[in-house]
Formats: C-alpha cells, structure tokens, sequence
C-alpha cells in the first residue's frame, strides 16, 4: 500500500513538475494570467517553484515547455472527459440515485483515469530526461522528503479522535 501511495505521490508531483517548468517564461516575456486556479497548468505557480528550485536553464525551460504543449493536445481532452464524468456522477448524489447508472459512469471514469496516468507518466518520463544528473538528485530528494511527509501525516492519528477513543 504504501508503494501505490508513493506511486500516485511521485507521480502527481511529476505532473506538477512538468506543468511548472513547461511554462516557465524568458525575462524579455511578460508572464500570462493564470489559467488554472490550483497552479499545476502551464500558466501555475508550481513552474516557477521547480523552475528556481532545481535551477533550470533557459534551454530547459524551452524544452520542457514544448514538450507540456505537444501533449497538450492528448492530455486536454482526457481532463475533460475525466470532468464530464464527475458532473455526470453528481447528478446522482444530489438526486435520485441509481446504482446501475453510477456504476457504468465509475467504470468509464476508472478508464479515463487510467489513460491519464499513463500519459502522465510518459510525460513525466521526457521531462525527467531533459534534466541534469545534479537536477535529478535534488528532484528525488525533493520527493522522497514529501513523501516522508506525508506518511508522517497519514500514520499521525487526530487528538480528538485519540480523545474519544480513550473515554
């Protein structure tokens, strides 16, 4: 359990990480408004964390981001379909539940999430290439600190649950 878990952590960061450094803007540029209220698109704030965190040089920057905009074009109608699903799912949650229909729409969605990852993943692959031995050492050691973190996190048990347990 805990490798899927680290699994989907390297992985989501992996995608931030691509979208951050895939927009990452030369200083004669005026950077766009943000696109994407969460900062894991092109136009994030995630880009320009990694962009400075692991010191990417201009020709980096160039690379990366023209790898994020060729797959855009698989990527984007994955996003979207994966979005459709869920509005589709709350219509049952807020209303007449029918668990036929529910069940067809969660396996049609577990599809779609499936080709993300796997994009994701490639995608994750190629960014990860264009990196420099030194960039990949602090990469991994970025991800293996967050991902302590978060163990440290899902082990570490509420005090108030602890309290009700006790009584």
């Amino acid at each position: 359990m805990k490798s899927i878990r680290l699994r989907f952590l390297v992985a989501a960061l992996a995608v931030m990480l691509g979208s951050a450094i895939a927009n990452a803007q030369t200083a004669d540029a005026p950077p766009a408004p943000p696109t994407h209220k969460h900062g894991f698109g092109p136009e994030g704030h995630m880009m320009g964390f990694f962009g400075k965190y692991l010191d990417l040089t201009d020709a980096q920057r160039a690379q990366m981001k023209a790898v994020m905009q060729k797959e855009h074009a698989t990527m984007h109608p994955l996003m979207q379909q994966e979005h459709q699903l869920d509005l589709q799912l709350k219509q049952y949650e807020e209303g007449t539940y029918d668990e036929a229909k529910v069940q067809a729409l969660v396996t049609q969605q577990s599809q779609t999430l499936v080709q993300l990852k796997v994009e994701q993943s490639r995608i994750h692959s190629e960014l990860y290439q264009l990196l420099t031995p030194d960039q990949r050492a602090k990469m991994q050691a970025f991800e293996a600190k967050r991902a302590a973190r978060m163990q440290q996190h899902m082990q570490s048990t509420p005090a108030s649950e602890t309290q009700s347990n006790e009584q």
